[in-house]
């Protein structure tokens, strides 16, 4: 496969639309451009045969038994995570007033969350260990009589690391069934907008009772998103955050993006057929990325969890190196220092933090997110890029110029080159 300039490594960012997936969007475009809300003809029946396909592929990546009153589609992650923990809240908030999260969710979790702060809610961020994974028993003990919510997300968009999603949604179902019969308002949401399409999440099992997703993650468009609410076992009610129509189900009012529908659904349905080989392909090259970026550059560290993380990610702190500075030398290669969302950020990185990573090393981290149209001569360029970088930007730093001639001070567990 020839080499084409510049090499994409950022798809936890975003993913480019799979020309599967656009051909599928295209005839909405222009042929079948109906209102799915107009059922007084054959223009708005051919947009709800559409939309209603679409829920089903949907539910069926996650195993949701009622598509047609399960799936709510909204403009993306961002804004179905927000439905889900402000509208739960104010639906059930007399309740009780207490959420549970972690610190290394996005922010799209963080900030609605801080906002229910301000409004008198008690919010517990737990802290994740030095992996950045949570355990079953933190959030166990942090449940209480008045927790309405727990929201952890399946797979961190930074590091890739997983949280042990079946067993907090055992505990939340079992803290819920423990109390009386009418003050069981306690549920379990997961942000999955990482994990849809890389791992298998199945809402029965795993205990789940919300559940965001968003199409640009899984090879489909951007702009359009869903949230999974589940209606019975337990029904989970939520007050809107859009009014006006009362479309899809009153939860999200608004004409539906029927392209971008058609899109997501089709994006499921092709994440879902190709989920276990890609992901054999795609643990493959990233251990062959960081192999060879281990073995040939010394004072390099694996940020995350060595296996309980997503098959694409790597996240690789470097030493005596600035992160922003080695993206500058490397401009062939698309990649990230953290989230998409505060890259405008200078400060280091809030995920890195949360689990204990220095300034230092966070500042020098960056995160390489492999796809599906990544392949070997993609790595192969990147390592020889990134080691010529490192090498270069060392050459000019005193830290690391101290380090040749006394040594590092061994606080930090380096990987360092065979021989070394």
């Amino acid at each position: 496969m020839s080499l084409e300039l510049p090499i994409y490594m950022d798809y936890n960012a975003t993913t480019p639309v799979d020309p599967r997936v656009l051909e599928a969007m295209l005839p909405y475009f222009t042929e079948h451009y109906g209102n799915a809300a107009s059922h007084s003809h054959s223009f708005g029946w051919k947009a709800e045969a559409a939309v209603d396909a679409a829920r089903e592929e949907v539910a069926g990546i996650i195993n949701a038994e009622t598509p047609a009153r399960e799936i709510v589609f909204t403009s993306g992650a961002t804004e179905s995570n927000n439905l889900a923990i402000l509208g739960l809240a104010e639906m059930y908030g007399q309740a009780g007033g207490h959420i549970i999260t972690c610190q290394t969710e996005h922010r799209a979790v963080l900030d609605p969350c801080e906002v229910l702060a301000k409004r008198g809610f008690e919010i517990t961020f737990l802290q994740p260990d030095e992996f950045g994974m949570l355990t079953v028993e933190q959030v166990a003990e942090a449940i209480t009589d008045r927790t309405i919510l727990v929201t952890i997300m399946a797979a961190n968009n930074e590091t890739g690391v997983l949280h042990p999603i079946a067993e907090i949604g055992q505990v939340v179902r079992q803290a819920r069934q423990a109390r009386p019969a009418d003050k069981q308002n306690l549920f379990f949401h997961t942000d999955a907008t990482q994990a849809i399409g890389k791992l298998p999440v199945d809402i029965q099992e795993m205990g789940i009772d919300l559940l965001s997703l968003s199409a640009h993650k899984v090879y489909g468009p951007k702009g359009v998103g869903a949230l999974y609410v589940r209606r019975r076992g337990p029904r989970v009610r939520l007050s809107p955050r859009i009014h006006g129509g009362g479309h899809e189900h009153g939860m999200r009012s608004g004409t539906l993006n029927t392209p971008g529908i058609v899109g997501l659904g089709a994006a499921c349905r092709i994440a879902r057929e190709e989920m276990a080989g890609e992901s054999a392909r795609l643990a493959a090259l990233r251990d062959r990325l960081e192999e060879e970026i281990l073995r040939a550059i010394p004072y390099v560290r694996r940020n995350g969890h060595p296996t309980e993380r997503l098959a694409n990610t790597a996240n690789l702190a470097f030493g005596f190196v600035e992160g922003e500075g080695l993206m500058l030398k490397m401009r062939d290669i698309a990649v990230s220092s953290g989230s998409a969302c505060t890259s405008a950020d200078l400060g280091p990185s809030f995920v890195l933090s949360a689990m204990g990573v220095s300034d230092m090393l966070s500042h020098g981290s960056i995160r390489f997110s492999l796809g599906r149209f990544s392949h070997a001569g993609d790595i192969d360029f990147a390592v020889e890029k990134i080691v010529t970088a490192v090498a270069e930007l060392r050459e000019i730093s005193p830290l690391y110029d101290d380090v040749l001639k006394n040594g590092d001070d061994g606080t930090i567990e380096w990987t360092k080159p065979a021989g070394q």
